[in-house]
This record gives C-alpha cells, structure tokens and sequence, in this order.
C-alpha cells in the first residue's frame, strides 16, 4: 500500500476537467491514436507523483520524481506509445526505465504484457505500490541495468526507452522479435533525437527513423539500492 491515501477518482485538484484539457492539447499536438489517448484518460498521473506535485499532473510538462529522475512529459509519453502501436498491434512490449511507473501503466492498457526494468530501488518499490494499486496485473517488473535489457523474457514486439543512452545499445535490438520495433531516445544532453527502429523480419537487418528532438534523463549503467 501507498504510505498516503491516494483520490483515483480525478475529483479537486486533479479534476476529470484538467484530464480532458490535457487530452486535448495532446490532440492539437497531432496524438490521433483514439486508444492511446483512451488509455492516458484511464490513468490517473497525479498518482505517479509526490503529493506536492500533484496538483501539477496534469499540466503537458515533465516533473521530477527524485533520484534526478523525472516523469515524461504526458505529449512525450503518448507520441512514444503512438508509435510503438504504429506497425499494428503489439502483445509484448520491454520497457526500459520503469521510473514512477506512469509509462508502463498506460502500456498496460493497450498491449497483453509489459515487462520493465528499473536500475533505482527506491523509484522501482514505489512504481509496484502504483501498479498493486491500479490492479494493473499485466505489468512484470524487474531491478536491473536497462541498458541489458531483459534477456529472460525475450523476444519483445516493441522495447521503450525511457532514457537516452549515447548510442543504441546492441542488447536492445537482438532482444527484439521479428518485425518488432524499439522506440528510444539517443544522444547527448542537449542534442538528443527520439528514434524508432525496426528490425526487418527475423534478419539482423534494422532501419531506424529519426521522429524529433527530445531531452531525457541520460541511461546510466549499474543499480542502486
């Protein structure tokens, strides 16, 4: 359980209203996939936040959740899943830096299972409080380098990234089923692209295309307790 009551009901501060303002921004900044934006409706973000940002969840920005993490802006996080379900449907997805938890919550409400990887203890015991809560039962969440991916459950349709390494790590793309696509940020702070690639049918053979210019926490190696 939450340490503090938690209102999943979207009433005061974090209004149904507020929502739908946010949704709607979203649709004005080219988010058309109807399921997507159903599935960001369902979620409550005021609960992926420390209680003195809640009252900012809904506001189209990202914020900090500690640990020099953040939680993605809500536009970042429906373009990331638009695109992960822009070749079709996907049962099986990895995502790689779990963080609040936010993302993956929203992934559950659109494909069969998630599976996510979180390198900081602490961010990874409260996003499991969040899905427990949620009854998010299609979530399976592990404490690992993201970098690795998640070999065990391997092959994905589609892996997430939700932090930028410099370059794409090799791991992420052998662990992708045939066809299957990795969206992921990559680059430098200040000079980072978003990326989708996607492996050409069960060859060795990917072609990547360049979507936008985005600003991520960097993907660090190692865990921490």
């Amino acid at each position: 359980m939450l340490v503090n009551p938690v209102d999943l009901s979207g009433s005061g501060m974090t209004s149904q209203r507020a929502r739908e303002r946010l949704l709607q921004s979203l649709q004005d900044q080219g988010i058309d996939n109807q399921a997507v934006l159903d599935a960001m409706r369902k979620v409550p973000r005021h609960i992926f936040l420390d209680e003195a940002l809640a009252h900012r969840a809904y506001e189209n920005t990202a914020l900090p959740i500690g640990h020099s993490q953040t939680i993605s802006q809500p536009y970042i996080v429906a373009l990331m899943t638009q695109l992960v379900l822009a070749w079709g449907p996907r049962h099986k997805v990895l995502e790689v830096g779990t963080g609040s938890g936010y993302q993956a919550a929203v992934l559950a409400h659109l494909v069969t299972k998630v599976y996510t990887v979180e390198r900081i203890k602490p961010l990874l015991v409260k996003a499991r409080e969040r899905f427990r809560q949620l009854g998010l039962r299609n979530i399976i969440s592990g404490h690992s380098d993201g970098g690795e991916g998640w070999a065990q459950y391997a092959p994905y349709d589609a892996i997430i990234g939700t932090a930028a390494p410099q370059q794409v790590p090799e791991q992420l793309l052998h662990q992708l089923a045939a066809n299957g696509i990795l969206v992921i940020p990559v680059g430098a702070e200040g000079a980072q692209e978003l990326r989708v690639i996607q492996r050409m049918g069960d060859t060795n053979n990917f072609e990547e295309e360049v979507i936008t210019k985005v600003r991520f926490v960097p993907l660090v190696s190692g865990v921490l307790r």
